[in-house]
């Protein structure tokens, strides 16, 4: 009678406003993407609960996985031990820790309960539960493997900007601006070292603040996702790439000398006839000059630049445009600071047609690689490997004999002898091509792995099989994976690199995994992924790399810009309602939801349950590193 008067007593206390624990939930970062949730109780004095390794009455903490956070270990406690009858219990502060992963680099919000039962005396009441909702901010501290190869890949994505704008000084349409810049700032009477760090800051932002305008309007209007669609669609559709082919080709045509392109001559004009003004309204309109005058040698390296940095980032595109600006104005600027150096210059001549006859062979062979991607990404097999090397060899022989003066185009003048700076060009042309030419055969040529299609698409591989030293396939193929019990769905399996085969559907590789014993190995690649060939040809070639893979693993490739499409049953209907129809659309909204990445290459490690134990890892070709992280 006692202990039910003393139950129905702790009941009724417990319907009080006051809890019994008062809960606080918080997460802190430890390092990389790891974090730990840490929920800390104040049992009331009147009460006591017991611990987590109580099987029967414990406490509990559980907490909500998402397709971002990822549970590392058991929740672990820490209090100070109280006694109860010979039994151990809580009374005062109660700590319950979880280690997390998050993935990923927007905010999130970690989710949970904890549940317990709090006893007064030999009497407990009913279980309660304390519900959180935890808001993280994703430090910037948190490097992983994937930021750290981000950021050398944008370096890498610098360099060449600024190596370009550099050139850009040595074509034909920009060096007659010098003679221009000259005779302004030989007249500036003061202010002349002023001007001229304008005329080089003018110049940058005419480059620049364009492309932040276009970005940030896409961004603003449409958050993350929008802008990356952008870049993606600009990336990957087939119809800027074939208009970019044909811009290329065009203006090779016209390096050629097949015709003169200019913008329309009121444009410069215009500003030419403003730039004569004191002050720094002319140094704007002399800077203003120069782009317009410009555009037709810089317009292709510009599309160039931005197309290579549009992998779904945001400040890559801006940060890239402004290293090139930076490096094509710096010489104008230099020069404007000390005009009577500009006197020195060659004036415009024949070498500088040479010059614009070179680029016109580099935009041939640039010009290609907008073709190959709508190739790869639709499946049209136009423009397959040996197709393409055939068409760089015979380029870049063409373009040895043209600096040997076997081949003379419209506006050159005769080649009376051979200089040793020639010489050298011919030398290393020429060494270029007949690298080249075991390619034909199937050779693997590492150092261009970036830019040439897929050696699945190549038809003879001396002493191989076609197709199975590629660098990733289309779906559909009918390969046998382990632990496959049954066949998996349409489109589920894929030819990989080196021999290796693998899934294209997420849930027919964890199936696999969990049947064979693997762990996945989650490849978020693209067909037009320059990065993804090249950590292919550089990190999976090596033995370790493919001994792992082939032994360890079930892989699922993830291509974000295939456009096949999808039978109707596989149709995904996002939670705006948005209807996606084709593979990489699919792979896109499953790659930024489930593993809150929007870039490629990334690497993810799973196990046959589909936990996330290891990842992201992105472009970084230091194989010790990979096979660490695949350990």
């Amino acid at each position: 009678m006692h202990a039910f008067v003393a139950t129905v007593l702790l009941a009724l206390s417990l319907l009080q406003i006051s809890p019994s624990v008062v809960w606080k939930a918080a997460v802190q970062h430890k390092e990389g993407d790891r974090y730990q949730l840490g929920v800390s109780g104040e049992v009331d004095k009147e009460y006591y609960v017991h611990p987590m390794k109580d099987e029967h009455v414990g406490t509990s903490l559980e907490v909500t996985p998402s397709g971002r956070v990822f549970l590392t270990g058991a929740p672990s406690e820490e209090y100070t031990p109280s006694d109860y009858k010979g039994e151990e219990v809580v009374t005062g502060t109660y700590i319950l820790r979880q280690e997390l992963q998050i993935n990923g680099t927007a905010p999130v919000t970690v989710e949970g309960t904890v549940t317990w039962s709090a006893c007064s005396g030999d009497a407990c009441g009913m279980p309660e539960d304390y519900a959180f909702s935890v808001p993280v901010e994703i430090a910037a501290q948190a490097g992983n493997d994937a930021a750290g190869s981000d950021k050398g890949s944008v370096w890498a994505l610098i360099l060449e900007a600024v190596l370009w704008g550099f050139l850009m000084l040595l074509t034909p349409c920009v060096f007659p601006m010098v003679p221009m810049t000259v005779s302004f700032f030989i007249k500036q009477e003061s202010g002349g070292r002023f001007k001229a760090f304008m005329y080089g800051l003018f110049i940058v932002l005419l480059y620049t603040v364009p492309i932040c305008i276009i970005i940030g309007l896409t961004w603003l209007l449409g958050g993350a996702s929008v802008t990356a669609d952008i870049f993606n669609w600009l990336s990957t559709h087939w119809l800027p790439n074939i208009l970019f082919f044909v811009i290329f080709m065009v203006f090779a045509a016209s390096f050629f000398g097949a015709f003169e392109i200019t913008l329309p001559s009121s444009w410069t004009t215009k500003a030419d006839a403003k730039s004569g003004k004191s002050g720094l309204l002319g140094v704007f309109f002399l800077a203003l000059t120069l782009v317009l005058v410009s555009f037709s040698c810089t317009g292709p390296i510009v599309g160039t630049v931005l197309i290579k940095s549009t992998q779904g980032e945001f400040w890559t595109p801006m940060v890239t445009m402004l290293a090139f600006s930076i490096a094509f104005a710096l010489p104008f600027a230099l020069l404007a600071f000390f005009p009577s150096v500009l006197k020195k210059l060659p004036k415009s001549g024949g070498w500088l047609n040479s010059v614009k006859v070179v680029l016109g062979f580099i935009e041939v062979a640039l010009g290609l690689k907008f073709l190959s991607v709508a190739d790869q990404t639709y499946h049209w097999h136009l423009l397959d490997r040996e197709v393409y090397l055939a068409i760089w060899i015979v380029c870049f022989t063409l373009l040895g004999l043209y600096l040997l003066g076997k081949i003379r185009f419209k506006h050159d003048s005769p080649l009376e002898y051979l200089s040793v700076g020639r010489l050298a060009l011919v030398i290393i042309d020429f060494t270029f091509v007949l690298y080249m030419l075991p390619g034909l055969w199937g050779a693997p040529l590492k150092a261009l792995s970036g830019y040439l299609p897929p050696m699945d698409t190549q038809d003879f591989v001396l002493g191989g099989i076609p197709g199975h030293a590629g660098h990733g396939g289309s779906p559909g193929g009918t390969y046998a994976l382990p632990g496959a019990e049954q066949a998996p769905v349409y489109g589920s399996e894929v030819p990989l690199a080196y021999g290796l085969t693998g899934y294209s559907k997420l849930e027919d590789g964890i199936a696999a995994a969990k049947a064979s014993g693997r762990k996945v190995f989650v490849d978020i690649t693209g067909h037009g992924c320059v990065n993804c060939r090249e950590m292919e040809a550089r990190v999976w070639s090596d033995p370790r790399v493919l001994q792992r893979l082939r032994d360890n693993y079930v892989i699922v490739s993830l291509y974000v810009d295939d456009k096949t499409k999808l039978p109707e049953d596989q149709w995904l209907t996002t939670e705006s309602g948005k209807v996606l129809k084709d593979v990489g659309r699919v792979n896109s909204h499953l790659v930024l939801n489930r593993f809150g990445v929007n870039s490629q290459p990334n690497y993810f490690v799973l196990d046959g349950d589909g936990n996330t134990l290891k990842g992201p890892r992105g472009y970084n070709l230091n194989t010790d590193e990979f096979v660490q992280f695949l350990d």
